[in-house]
């Protein structure tokens, strides 16, 4: 499913008014039916119930006058509450609200905070959030915010229209101040704020009406801006021919662990065995080799060159670079410590190293203060980092990264030419070619330690296997989502390790496998 930013919406309709000759007001009429329609299928039959259309003076406002048109026409006991002047309302709303006005509508406006007495809520079944659309920037202030917090404290079922008054429809971000809706009807395609947090929970419930855009307009819509689900990552996996071997499925060499991190070194081999790679190698410090040795068994194991105890040496790289030249890829991070040898390997592996890279954990965080390293990566690199390695990597704050998920992951994946996969809820996959998904998958039950070890283990398992680095990306992802999802219902949300993701593997890879069409 296409998601879009606010600029890409704009487009849209523009095309379809400019290029099509289908009037905005013939839009505006059909996105207020549709939004009034999805209110009638969840709140059931209006008739004799009072509802309060609570609109701005723009076009978010002109589909909040066609919804009170058609509940009237229900009969709803419906009343408009315009924030501003009528003389104010311009184009196509102002074209709504006189048609209104003519059906006998009663319109209460409030033009002033000293006003905001007349937004009268009391008693109501159903209020409509009709305010501002999605081109807001800024803090409501004034008798916006005020009817914001007149609707929140109202206790009765809010439906925004098109985003929740106070959303940045782009990052999902409160301004400062955002409606808390039951259900948010929008149009056309979602924006990328209904599903990130914290919009996604401040939109309540989803729908989206078809208002009359083109087919044609639509699917010209960026096709890099996707929501991750099932029906467009079946078929990335192919049965396995019959004749097929353990070489027709790749080998995955892992560089990962130090002294009190062996379980991440352990997860991520075992992982990627259980994704489907035909060979796995474990590349460790070899004071670490026999403890890795016992626990892992698929897995073989390489012993590398220490600094100290349990800790790479920078010499290492050479040994990396010589196992690595006939491996399907290369992951590097999980458990590997921060170390100077650790540091030093790590960055002269990505600027030498042959195969496809999965960097993550302490890969990522020797990277930090120099990832123009990455422009000179041989083959495709991706990255797997967490908010706070992300912002170390970009020398900015958590905070800024988590403001602007989607912005900040697909600025860096285009400026260091990677695949960024920034995890979280809602994890975002960014290409280099500007591309973005979001993934459908997962929740607060990955919240635990071990998790990013087993979705590099996941990624390095799919590239192994012959997919692409943006397709492992997508699917590794999605699966890692899935994996936890089931597990929680199974054995509950809380506690869930990271290990027990692994056994859930092989039925889901079972289910995403497109079968054969017969000749």
């Amino acid at each position: 499913m296409k998601f879009c930013f606010t600029a890409e919406m704009r487009r849209l309709d523009e095309k379809t008014i400019l290029e099509c000759g289908i009037p905005g007001v013939v839009l505006m009429e059909n996105a207020g039916r549709g939004a009034a329609e999805f209110c009638r299928r969840r709140y059931g039959d209006l008739k004799g119930r009072r509802v309060a259309i609570v609109a701005g003076r723009g076009n978010n406002g002109g589909d909040g006058f066609v919804m009170a048109r058609v509940f009237h026409g229900w009969g709803a006991r419906a009343r408009v509450f315009l924030l501003g002047e009528r003389e104010q309302v311009k184009g196509d709303a102002r074209i709504n609200l006189e048609a209104a006005l003519k059906m006998g509508l009663e319109v209460i406006e409030i033009q002033a905070e000293a006003q905001l007495e007349r937004l009268d809520l009391t008693g109501c079944d159903l209020i409509v959030d009709a305010v501002f659309g999605i081109g807001l920037s800024s803090e409501p202030k004034g008798i916006h915010r005020g009817a914001i917090e007149a609707m929140n404290r109202s206790g009765t079922p809010v439906v925004a229209v098109d985003v929740p008054s106070g959303l940045d429809a782009d990052t999902g971000r409160s301004l400062g101040l955002c409606v808390r809706a039951d259900m948010t009807v929008t149009f056309g395609l979602p924006k990328a704020g209904l599903l990130l947090p914290p919009g996604e929970e401040l939109a309540g419930r989803l729908e989206i009406v078809d208002i009359g855009i083109p087919p044609h307009v639509l699917a010209e819509a960026d096709p890099g801006k996707e929501l991750i689900l099932e029906d467009n990552l079946r078929g990335l996996l192919r049965p396995r021919a019959r004749d097929s071997h353990k070489g027709t499925y790749g080998h995955a060499l892992i560089v990962a662990g130090s002294t009190g991190k062996t379980g991440a070194a352990a997860m991520a081999a075992l992982t990627a065995a259980r994704t489907g790679a035909g060979l796995v190698t474990l590349a460790v410090p070899a004071g670490l080799n026999p403890i890795l040795e016992v626990k892992i068994t698929e897995a073989m194991t390489e012993p590398l060159p220490e600094d100290e105890p349990g800790f790479l040496a920078a010499a290492a790289a050479d040994r990396v670079l010589e196992l690595a030249q006939d491996k399907s890829v290369l992951a590097l991070g999980p458990g590997l410590g921060t170390k100077p040898g650790a540091v030093a390997l790590v960055r002269r592996l990505v600027t030498e190293a042959g195969p496809p890279l999965v960097i993550d954990a302490d890969g990522l965080n020797a990277l930090a203060g120099a990832a123009d390293l990455l422009r000179q990566a041989r083959r495709e690199t991706v990255l797997t980092p967490h908010p706070g390695e992300m912002a170390r990597l970009a020398g900015c704050s958590t905070t800024d990264i988590q403001n602007d998920r989607l912005g900040r992951a697909s600025k860096f994946a285009q400026a260091y030419g990677v695949i960024l996969v920034l995890k979280g809820y809602r994890t975002v996959v960014a290409g280099p070619d500007g591309r973005i998904f979001l993934n459908a998958t997962g929740g607060p039950h990955l919240a635990s330690g071990g998790m990013g070890d087993v979705l590099t283990g996941l990624i390095a398992g799919l590239v192994s296997q012959g997919l692409s680095p943006l397709e492992a990306a997508r699917l590794g992802v999605f699966v890692h989502g899935l994996a936890g999802d089931r597990a929680a219902a199974e054995r509950g949300p809380i506690g869930l390790l990271a290990s027990d993701l692994i056994d859930y593997l092989p039925g889901l890879w079972a289910g995403l496998i497109k079968p054969e069409t017969p000749r």
